[in-house]
């Protein structure tokens, strides 16, 4: 499988992905709010786009279809409730749905409400496994629940699925925010030694040449992960003094999801 991170350079920092068979060339483009980079790529390198998917409805995920469409005639993948938010969707997915592209690349689908209701992310389960997870799960942090979403949701999704997958997953997120998520990891735990030697890292800073992340890494510099931690319970204590003596992990993830919508 190749993944191809496009970087479209926007004030929302959106990521997009060609998701290639190295056999047959065929590809599939992910969020491609930037069509004409997606285009372009695949007509530099050789490869046809004949899918799209959209990991949710939010219009900087799904701005470029109707430009690819007509470029080059793919079908359109998303989530089957999202039929009346994405026009002209070809394929309803559901949880354990499977997107087959080439003759190599399969990918799962998961169901994964949180930032929207009708959100999936895929899973790739190979030798290398990846996770293309839009804005579910970020670099060091999670999606918002702002626009159509639920933190409740948001959190089941990430203890229940994500939180399972393999330690040595990549994380392909739909936007490069990480920054600012690694600046919340230090302030709600100052004291975490990774954050800190990867914010001092200048490939962060060069969306063009971004740090892949894993899930064991998002295990160490994720605050969002780090729920039984100590140092982030108590610090989270001094926003909210009406914590629970002994808090569990959804209460802490609601209380650090409430705080960072402001931060």
């Amino acid at each position: 499988m190749i993944v191809e991170q496009i970087w479209t350079a926007n004030q929302f920092r959106n990521f997009n992905y060609l998701i290639v068979c190295p056999e047959t060339g065929e590809a599939m483009a992910v969020d491609p709010l930037d069509y004409e980079q997606c285009l372009s790529v695949s007509k530099n390198k050789g490869w046809e786009i004949t899918k799209i998917l959209n990991t949710h409805e939010h219009w900087d995920h799904i701005g470029g279809n109707e430009s690819i469409i007509k470029a080059t005639g793919a079908k359109l993948l998303a989530h089957q409730n999202a039929k009346d938010a994405i026009e002209n969707i070809d394929v309803g997915l559901k949880a354990g749905d499977q997107i087959k592209i080439g003759s190599t690349v399969n990918l799962e689908v998961l169901d994964t409400p949180g930032h929207t209701m009708s959100h999936v992310c895929l899973f790739a389960n190979t030798n290398t496994p990846s996770l293309f997870c839009g804005d579910t799960l970020f670099n060091a942090g999670v999606g918002h629940c702002k626009a159509g979403g639920n933190p409740n949701e948001l959190y089941e999704t990430f203890i229940n699925q994500l939180f399972t997958l393999p330690n040595q997953t990549k994380i392909y997120p739909g936007h490069d925010y990480w920054e600012n998520n690694l600046k919340f990891t230090l302030d709600r735990e100052p004291g975490n030694l990774v954050a800190q030697r990867m914010i001092n890292d200048k490939k962060i800073i060069d969306p063009n040449n971004k740090t892949v992340s894993t899930l064991g890494i998002e295990k160490e510099i994720n605050t969002f992960f780090r729920l039984k931690n100590s140092n982030v319970i108590e610090n989270l204590r001094e926003n909210f003094p009406e914590l629970s003596k002994d808090p569990g992990m959804k209460e802490v993830f609601l209380k650090l999801r409430e705080l960072r919508n402001d931060w």
